[in-house]
């Protein structure tokens, strides 16, 4: 989409975009609001080089718990882990030999659950230690689209809108499949958070320097309910109950913190009530060795 209008909307300026020039970090607004209007808060890994008065500041506290959680979760995903295999072999061995209609309809339920249980384990352990990305360089645009594709069908059940748009190019460095990953799980997101029939989430990509570095940003806003300031405070936190909020549960949320920290990343969150909720994740877009920017990551 070549409109200004549709540039505006995400809060960069038209000839800047079509030039090919960077954002500013003030300019990548999607959701309509100034800053100070909305509950705004980044989630940084540590990146150097910004002051504490920056708009793109880590949250200490928050990256800290969040590191605390993910150190609990892989130990407790690995006790809960080995039970519940020995739970799935006896229930198979079992389903193998039972012929009574009943019974093997509540072994089938067991194992529906302790499979529920194993792919909460996954994400448990994908949020706790996730694989060590191997980033290539590739067309963000081309990411982001091709998730949008995907959900079409789901946002058409709930007869929502879901729609990309982009006047830049963004070429971001980057896993593949890590970034399928947190693009899905925020879209996903979204479309938990937008009221049926009226719900609207748009996608798109913006650029932006920032010390030096250049990053690619990859964006998420909805029309949903909107985060006040205890449910954002809350919003990464595993298995916290966001309902009231329109978000969905488990830990979509945090696994995207963990793999956009190891990338050296971080995402910032602008929202407001009754309004709606933008989620923009900032990618390097360069080829700096991926080592210098997570070293702070751990």
């Amino acid at each position: 989409m070549e409109t200004a209008a549709a540039v505006a909307a995400f809060g960069t300026d038209p000839a800047r975009a079509h030039s090919g020039q960077l954002a500013r970090a003030d300019e990548l607004r999607i959701d309509g609001t100034v800053p100070g209007s909305a509950v705004s808060v980044s989630l940084s890994p540590g990146l150097a080089g910004t002051g504490s008065n920056d708009p793109c500041s880590p949250s200490a506290l928050e990256v800290a718990k969040l590191a605390a959680l993910a150190e609990f979760a892989a130990g407790a995903g690995h006790e809960i882990n080995n039970p519940l295999a020995t739970i799935v072999g006896r229930v198979q061995a079992l389903l193998k030999h039972e012929q009574d209609p009943g019974r093997r309809q509540s072994l089938a339920t067991i194992a529906a659950q302790a499979f529920r249980i194993r792919d909460m384990i996954g994400d448990l352990m994908v949020f706790a230690r996730p694989p060590v990305p191997v980033p290539q360089r590739l067309v963000l645009n081309d990411a982001i689209r091709a998730v949008v594709d995907r959900f079409q069908e789901a946002a058409s059940e709930r007869s929502c809108s879901l729609t990309f748009q982009a006047d830049v190019t963004a070429f971001a460095t980057v896993d593949p499949t890590q970034l399928n990953v947190v693009l899905s799980e925020l879209v996903r997101n979204s479309l938990d958070a937008v009221p049926a029939s009226a719900g609207e989430i748009r996608a798109g990509v913006a650029l932006m320097a920032l010390d030096g570095r250049d990053y690619a940003v990859s964006i998420v806003a909805d029309n949903g309910r909107g985060l006040n300031a205890t449910d954002r405070a809350h919003l990464f936190d595993p298995f916290y109950s966001g309902r009231e909020a329109g978000r969905g549960l488990g830990f979509g949320l945090c696994k995207c913190w963990r793999i956009v920290a190891n990338h050296g990343g971080w995402i910032d969150i602008g929202s407001t009530l009754g309004v709606g909720s933008t989620f923009r994740v900032f990618w390097p877009a360069s080829d700096v060795p991926l080592e210098t920017l997570s070293r702070s990551t751990g």
